[in-house]
């Protein structure tokens, strides 16, 4: 394979447009985000890490605007400019947090901003428990007592598309963004019909989750979901709790992926866009060996219930 123009760092954001911004952060906010900022036209939402802003609502007609990237460095953005077929120049951004950017359209149009130098904040404070788990006893003359409140995110984790072309898929995200597969799954019949990738950030021997992205193969293309990170088992329990009381609409949780490992539980936005809160996930390197296992050994929860159909036909544009 070629080598890529670039390879990111990390996931920066998801780009929505909302036709109300107040019922946006009041979702946004039972979800466990905190408000970074808010012009007349967008919402600017943080998690509990030092990234100044990890959620982005427009105002308009429900739609999904993008996903964000951080590069490295500002001459990645220009090489990114200078080499992607049809990107914009680097271009200085206009809203809270500053920084700069290259937008660019993926193998199905989806919208792509990959960014560098935002302002960094302070992170906030979170609550965690210790666990007395095996042989680990951390929790000595102490009492575990969790209250119902909406879950502390911690950071974005990863966006999932679908697709109905998994392979172009994967192979533009390759090539712009430098992704590596860390597991596919086929179809049970044909080892070379793909129903599914998931992808790292390609950084060497440093350890990344699992996947910042992963394609599945449907016959619309669309935002599947966008997960986002929290402090362990008992926040995102808190969270679910806390989101069921405020009667947001649940899709599918709790459980544990197969492939990626993650505690999950998925809820629609006030417009039907899924946001999954996770915790546990696995990390890989360069040397994690790549894998490519069946439907039946892939698409699957360890425990939970099975993906149900929303689930399975997300797509929003």
């Amino acid at each position: 394979m070629n080598e890529p123009i670039i390879r990111v760092r990390d996931i920066a954001w998801i780009r929505l447009q909302s036709p109300d911004l107040d019922q946006a952060e009041k979702f946004l906010t039972d979800f466990g985000m905190a408000k970074a900022g808010r012009t007349g036209n967008a919402l600017y939402m943080r998690g509990t890490d030092a990234e100044h802003h990890i959620h982005i609502t427009e105002l308009g007609p429900p739609k999904v605007l993008s996903i964000g990237f951080h590069a490295d460095s500002e001459r990645d953005l220009q090489r990114l400019a200078e080499q992607a077929s049809g990107a914009s120049g680097v271009e200085t951004i206009n809203e809270p947090g500053g920084g700069k950017r290259v937008r660019l359209s993926e193998h199905n149009g989806f919208g792509i901003e990959v960014v560098h130098g935002l302002d960094r904040v302070s992170a906030l404070p979170v609550q965690r428990f210790k666990f007395n788990t095996g042989p680990d006893r951390r929790r000595l003359g102490e009492v575990t007592r969790v209250s119902v409140a909406p879950s502390q995110v911690k950071r974005i984790g990863h966006a999932v598309i679908s697709t109905p072309d998994i392979k172009q898929s994967v192979a533009w995200a390759r090539r712009h963004l430098g992704f590596t597969p860390s597991e596919e799954v086929h179809d049970e019949a044909d080892q070379n019909e793909l129903l599914a990738s998931f992808i790292h950030a390609d950084r060497g021997k440093e350890f990344v989750d699992h996947h910042i992205m992963m394609f599945g193969r449907h016959a619309t293309a669309g935002l599947n979901h966008v997960s986002f990170e929290v402090q362990d088992i008992d926040d995102l329990w808190a969270g679910h709790e806390w989101l069921i009381n405020q009667k947001h609409r649940h899709c599918w949780g709790i459980g544990r992926h197969l492939l990626g490992s993650q505690i999950f539980d998925y809820w629609n936005d006030p417009w039907g866009r899924l946001h999954e809160h996770w915790t546990d996930s696995d990390r890989v390197n360069a040397d994690h060996p790549y894998r490519l296992v069946p439907r039946s050994e892939g698409l699957r929860s360890q425990w939970g219930p099975q993906a149900p159909q929303e689930f399975r036909d997300a797509a929003s544009k």
